[in-house]
């Protein structure tokens, strides 16, 4: 026979209840709770708690953490309202079968929506995969095409050149020829003038003028030759370049005006973090290799944020969490969708567990704090915790002094305080 727990707390706002129930030293599960519209059941042997709402809730973002000998309840309102009790008063056996019945049929329905919607993201993300193998092939064949048509341009520029060469070496031959033939005849007809000045006295100015003349042919021989020396000039050398080594530096800081140790540390904790893999988990029979990498799985949640899918993402961010606990990224990301679901209370648990992976601060994690103190400090803004709000945003502002947004959205909040102080 069961023992029904009768001993709980709660507490209500407009939006929410919150529900405090003792397991007596029992240890609970996630497995141990069902929870749906306006039922509520937690059965962790030898105890039994079952309770009928008093008006439906939103399951789907409502929470429940274990810890402490406890089991916490955030329970979302479907409808802003005071409520009169926590469960429905004079609810008979028949009402109770009934809630009971539908909610479970209902989770079923759920479950079954979940698996089809499972099945249609993987052929998507199989598609998606093909799609991009198929770009990266395109693009390599264009490459290679690329480097085809340069080498082939190269090849048929070396090939006019070689041409133009031998055409200009041809035409060196035949001037040459006309060269020698013209210092053949010159003999022929200085041997006929001397015959024809034996009767007459040598004029002279023909003399020199057929002195210029040779002298002109000879030099318009040696300008060609010139020139066909200058077109078998080699080439000029290629140029080179001139390697600098510089001491090597992971982060963008010179070593006179960093933290060493910190540095240090940092890395290290980054590096152990990788190594961690947690692989005995049972939900990982079903995955591929790739599937069990947090890197992998932090990426394929990065493209559903951005798609739009935050659920998605969060079972990504949860899967690899559960694979490596130790990678702050991976809660950062987590607090971001969560903050889109608007479940404030993880959005907060995330960003601080985040802030607590950073350490020690150093310029390579000086991003991600930011971004952890702005998302925590508007998870605090929408549960109208503002004074916690600014003290994340000022926290941020003191690592990024220059960002303009962060200190715009910091002036409104204090505006708001001061609103709210005037108007208590």
């Amino acid at each position: 026979m069961p023992v029904w727990l009768r001993e709980h707390s709660w507490r209500q706002t407009l939006t929410a209840v919150y529900l405090s129930l003792p397991l007596r030293g029992a240890r609970a599960t996630p497995a141990n709770i069902f929870c749906s519209e306006q039922y509520l059941k937690v059965s962790v042997p030898p105890f039994l708690f079952e309770a009928i709402l008093y008006a439906p809730i939103d399951d789907t973002n409502s929470t429940a953490k274990i810890g402490n000998g406890n089991i916490f309840f955030t329970l979302y309102k479907k409808e802003p309202a005071m409520w009169d009790s926590l469960t429905l008063a004079n609810a008979d056996k028949e009402r109770l079968q009934y809630l009971r019945e539908n909610a479970v049929l209902k989770a079923q329905e759920k479950a079954k929506e979940e698996t089809e919607a499972k099945k249609i993201t993987k052929q998507e993300h199989k598609k998606y995969a093909l799609e991009a193998t198929m770009k990266l092939e395109e693009a390599e064949r264009k490459r290679i095409e690329d480097l085809k048509e340069k080498e082939r341009q190269k090849v048929t520029k070396e090939l006019e050149l070689w041409k133009n060469q031998q055409k200009y070496g041809d035409k060196y031959k035949s001037i040459q020829k006309k060269g020698e033939l013209h210092q053949e005849i010159e003999p022929l007809k200085e041997r006929k003038n001397e015959k024809m000045n034996k009767t007459r006295i040598p004029n002279e100015g023909t003399s020199k003028t057929r002195l210029k003349s040779t002298k002109g042919c000879h030099g318009s021989h040696s300008i060609f030759s010139q020139s066909l020396k200058e077109e078998h000039l080699p080439a000029p050398r290629a140029a080179a370049t001139i390697k600098v080594n510089f001491t090597p530096r992971v982060f963008p800081t010179a070593l006179r005006e960093s933290r060493v140790a910190e540095e240090e540390e940092w890395l290290h904790k980054q590096a152990e973090a990788r190594r961690i893999i947690n692989s005995d988990l049972s939900e990982l029979e079903d995955l591929k290799e790739e599937e069990k990498n947090p890197d992998w799985l932090k990426d394929k949640g990065n493209k559903m944020f951005a798609m739009g899918n935050y659920l998605g993402a969060v079972n990504a961010y949860n899967l690899a969490v559960r694979l490596n606990n130790k990678l702050p990224l991976l809660y950062l990301n987590r607090a971001a969708c969560h903050l889109k679901l608007r479940n404030l209370h993880k959005a907060i648990e995330d960003s601080s567990k985040a802030l607590e992976l950073l350490t020690p601060p150093v310029p390579d994690n000086e991003k991600a704090r930011v971004k952890a103190h702005v998302r925590r400090g508007t998870a605090f803004c929408q549960l109208e915790l503002y004074t916690e709000g600014l003290q994340d945003y000022e926290a941020a502002l003191k690592i990024d002094p220059k960002n303009e947004t962060i200190e715009k959205d910091a002036e409104k909040i204090r505006h708001l305080i001061q609103g709210t102080m005037q108007s208590a």
